[in-house]
């Protein structure tokens, strides 16, 4: 059955009130039933008198919309003409890549970054956290860029914002000023750091890097979220560093550390010690499921009380042309490098998409249960594990109730 705008039922209701019906759907491949959604909210009946707007979902199953922890959008050429990249084999070289690149670029960083979270949106993302570089060589052209995609995207997406030093804050004078004008602004939600032990060049517990960022959380109340690529004792220095100075600042639960390439590698004995460390600190992680090697042991982690994110990293960015911002593909991947073979293994895999993202962004959990956000997508599917690893269209996304696209594009 047709699940388009042709299968719409538009029915005159109150201006007080927007409702949703959801018809014949299997919410989570569950039996067939129906979900009904008033002000943005599920609700377990619509009230008396209520005259919805009915969506025939023909027994499609309906799943929450995915959280995408951690991307890039200003660094992506997604829609541009080709740009052919060069060989890198080290941080510097890369970064020296988003230059050139950032250089060579037709259209500017808004479209660009629109262009792609639009795209995400297609693909049944609710929320984004998206990572915008600011350095001397850009400024804070990301910064501006990505907040007026995110106001063209209002109503369909939450984007929540860090101002990253791709650059390093000690190795790129000029780059803490650029980071306190972004927090002092508010132009951002959150400030970031990188690897301060292996390439930024300051002390090997991350000190000068750490004192900043610690400043600006507590003299302007945003978010950190360091990215910590570094394995061995230069990256478990730095992320015991952030764990002693978050709990000394007060500041659990309000702190990130992405990639961490440096915990998979610990035997189970160590990895449970630096869960325990990391949850006792309320410090959450992401992984992008890069590769078997470097994808974080999310179960162990989890299990640990350890919150845990899935992103999409670059999207066909100077450091890579693969990506697609497309969250149950990253769910698919995150399968594929933990060698998922269970049902269990696999739907643990988008629910890390969709509740771990969701977790970590400090938002409600889209569970389909009353009282929860109408925040949903409809796939034709058997079953949670055959959507992972088959990736049907996303047929019809939601957010807060309303129909935000359909069949690969947005509805006004």
């Amino acid at each position: 059955m047709d699940c388009s705008r042709k299968a719409f039922q538009h029915l005159p209701g109150s201006d007080a009130m927007h409702a949703t019906l959801f018809r014949q759907v299997r919410p989570f491949g569950g039996p067939v039933t129906d979900l009904a959604a008033v002000d943005g909210l599920l609700v377990a009946e619509l009230p008396a008198g209520a005259r919805p707007v009915v969506v025939e979902g023909g027994g499609r199953i309906a799943l929450p919309t995915l959280v995408d922890a951690h991307i890039h959008p200003d660094k992506t050429t997604w829609g541009e003409p080709w740009y052919s990249r060069r060989p890198a084999g080290s941080l510097p070289e890369y970064v020296a890549g988003d230059v050139d690149l950032y250089r060579r670029q037709r259209a500017p960083i808004a479209e660009r970054a629109h262009r792609l979270l639009a795209h995400a949106v297609t693909r049944g993302t609710r929320a984004v956290r998206a990572h915008v570089d600011v350095a001397p060589a850009f400024g804070l052209d990301g910064v501006t860029g990505l907040r007026e995609a995110a106001e063209r995207l209002a109503v369909r997406l939450d984007v929540q914002s860090v101002a990253f030093p791709q650059h390093g804050v000690v190795r790129a004078p000029g780059t803490a000023e650029l980071l306190t004008e972004a927090a002092a602004t508010g132009l951002v939600d959150a400030v970031g750091g990188i690897d301060p032990a292996g390439f930024d060049g300051g002390d090997a517990d991350g000190r000068e890097q750490f004192d900043l960022l610690f400043d600006l959380a507590e003299r302007y109340g945003v978010l950190l979220d360091v990215h910590l690529h570094d394995r061995g004792a230069t990256g478990l220095g730095p992320l015991r560093a952030l764990a002693a100075r978050t709990v000394a600042a007060g500041l659990q639960g309000r702190v990130t550390v992405s990639h961490v390439f440096c915990l998979p590698e610990l035997s189970p004995v160590e990895l449970e010690a630096a869960a325990d460390l990391l949850a006792q600190a309320g410090i959450a992680l992401t992984t992008v499921a890069p590769s078997a090697h470097q994808v974080l042991p999310f179960r162990a982690l989890r299990a640990r009380g350890v919150r845990v994110g899935l992103g999409s990293d670059g999207v066909r960015d100077s450091w890579s042309p693969f990506g697609n911002a497309d969250m149950l593909h990253r769910a698919h991947l995150l399968g594929w490098t933990t060698d998922a073979r269970t049902d269990d293994e696999l739907a643990d895999c988008l629910d890390l998409a969709a509740h771990g993202g969701a977790d970590l962004l400090g938002l409600p959990r889209a569970d389909l249960a009353p009282g929860a956000p109408a925040d949903l997508q409809l796939l034709a599917g058997e079953c949670v594990p055959q959507l992972v690893v088959d990736l049907p269209e996303r047929e019809l996304v939601v957010k807060a109730g309303r129909v935000v696209a359909e069949h690969g594009r947005l509805v006004d």
